[in-house]
């Protein structure tokens, strides 16, 4: 005979079942015991098996203890109906209160209706509903309920109670309330003894002038400390923080947050991304690391990278100044740079870029020990250049034309350069051509102050001033090194070619 794996399922099923149920079979069934009341009467009517109790009364399950005004007990189906004050004293700290009573000895399965009260510890749940198995230690409602815990108080539709690990499973329309927040879900478990939150399911916590969302996490309601994961999102007025998952600590007012973070300032337009965040409400700031980015949102919108970018904040949660540090690069369409570190000073809208800065406008390459933009309405107004100053744009293959002095102050118009100012020690290299682009010699001036003006980024005049000196010469009269002036560097490959460029590692 050849078993067929079907019959060996179908084997396997029947063990299952028969032993399932001798299980169930060999617990012992115990009767429910009449202790004390003030009458007992047998009514036909009501039954021939049924005991009317009246006054004072007290049963006993196993160790359970039953009171009430008035009772059926039903010696036969082991089973009481218990009416006005019923109270259950399941343990030293469980007791279960309400008007009306259906008690199954049986099953242990406990039914309390109208006015219901569960009082375990320090927690209290009231319902109109309330079903308790005492096998399981479970008591579970579906008609809405209230839990009061300390400070803490929760409802929903639903609410499971497992009374031996003190935890609440809350299901629909679920709200936590207290003095400092509310907070709103669909699904939640609670620890009476921990006294932590476990969120569960889409999740909104408003409190504080914060307004927290997130699908998975938990709120230590002690403590108030919080975890959100799962789509997690912190607003704060203007800023917004999302990210993969976000650690708060609302006492001490700092953060964690980690992988795919998003840091937002609507009314600064400054967008941080990233993959670590740390953040101090006290002391407003926030900084944030590991493929860090900066955004700098308008008609043309800045990108920007750095090792650590940090934002201080001021009383209103707006961004006050902006801070990168370590191997810096941004991109635009009007200018590209890098530099060591930057500052931004939002009030008066001034960047400064510090150690070996480097800007490209159009065709022009500009460095300097440190240079400070000031912007408005969104545009470059100026640019001041400190020490070492340098101009240089190409002019032919192996040509630049090329300014230089001790400090110099750039003016724009539509993002583009129209005016230099050059102070200390000015220089110029300057390949003079005709329109059609024939070359007519090399002008090489120096000067104590000079002011240069462009059209189209090309220079259309010069202005010496104080002991100028300037002289054109043939290209062919000019060695290599007489065309290029002292620091000169030709830095086009590291220019950014756009805005994913400026994650590109420098050669």
């Amino acid at each position: 005979m050849i078993k067929t794996k079907k019959h060996y399922i179908f084997l396997f099923s029947i063990f299952f079942i028969i032993l399932f149920t001798q299980k169930i079979f060999s617990q012992k069934v115990t009767q429910i015991h009449l202790i004390h009341a003030n009458e007992l009467s047998y009514n036909k009517k009501i039954g021939k098996d049924i005991k009317r109790l009246i006054g004072d009364i007290i049963l006993k399950h196993d160790s359970t203890y039953l009171y009430c005004d008035s009772a059926y007990l039903n010696d036969s189906s082991n089973n009481v109906k218990a009416f006005s004050n019923v109270h259950i004293k399941d343990s030293d700290t469980l007791n279960l209160f309400g008007d009306f009573l259906n008690y199954d000895g049986n099953t242990k399965i406990a039914e309390m209706h109208k006015n219901v009260k569960l009082i375990d510890n320090r927690a209290t749940l009231f319902t109109d509903d309330l079903y308790f198995d005492r096998n399981t230690k479970i008591a579970n409602y579906y008609n809405g309920g209230k839990i009061i815990d300390g400070k803490n108080e929760l409802t929903s539709i639903k609410g499971y109670y497992h009374t031996n690990e003190k935890e609440f499973y809350f299901k629909k329309n679920v709200i936590v309330k207290s003095s400092d927040y509310i907070l709103n879900s669909d699904t939640l478990k609670y620890n009476t003894i921990s006294k932590i939150v476990y969120i569960l399911g889409p999740s909104t916590l408003i409190g504080e002038g914060n307004d927290i969302y997130c699908e998975d996490g938990w709120y230590n309601t002690n403590t108030e400390k919080t975890l959100l994961k799962k789509n997690a999102c912190i607003k704060k007025k203007a800023h917004s923080i999302k990210a993969d998952s976000i650690f708060f600590d609302n006492i001490n007012k700092i953060g964690k947050a980690y992988q795919n973070i998003i840091l937002k300032d609507t009314v600064q337009k400054i967008i941080l991304k990233g993959n670590y965040l740390y953040f101090n409400d006290s002391l407003r700031y926030n900084f944030i690391t590991d493929k860090a980015i900066a955004i700098l949102y308008n008609n043309d919108s800045l990108f920007l990278h750095a090792d650590t970018l940090k934002s201080i904040l001021d009383s209103t949660k707006k961004t006050k100044y902006f801070f990168a540090y370590n191997k810096l690069r941004f991109f635009s369409k009007d200018i590209q740079g890098k530099c060591d570190s930057m500052s931004y000073k939002i009030e008066d809208s001034t960047i400064t870029l510090y150690h070996e800065p480097v800007l490209w406008t159009e065709e022009n390459q500009i460095t300097a020990d440190s240079i400070t933009l000031k912007v408005a309405d969104k545009e470059i107004k100026n640019m001041s250049l400190y020490n070492s100053a340098l101009i240089v744009s190409q002019d032919d293959t192996m040509k630049y034309n090329q300014i230089k002095g001790k400090n110099m102050k750039a003016f724009f118009n539509n993002n583009k350069i129209n005016k230099i100012n050059v102070m200390g020690n000015s220089q110029t290299i300057y390949f003079v051509r005709e329109e059609d682009g024939t070359l007519i010699g090399v002008n090489k001036s120096v000067s104590s102050k000079m002011t240069i003006l462009l059209s189209d980024s090309k220079v259309q005049e010069i202005k010496y001033f104080e002991n100028p000196e300037a002289d054109l010469y043939p290209e062919k009269d000019l060695s290599p090194k007489d065309i290029l002036l002292k620091g000169f560097m030709w830095l086009q490959d590291l220019r950014p070619k756009n805005k994913d460029d400026i994650f590109t590692k420098e050669k």
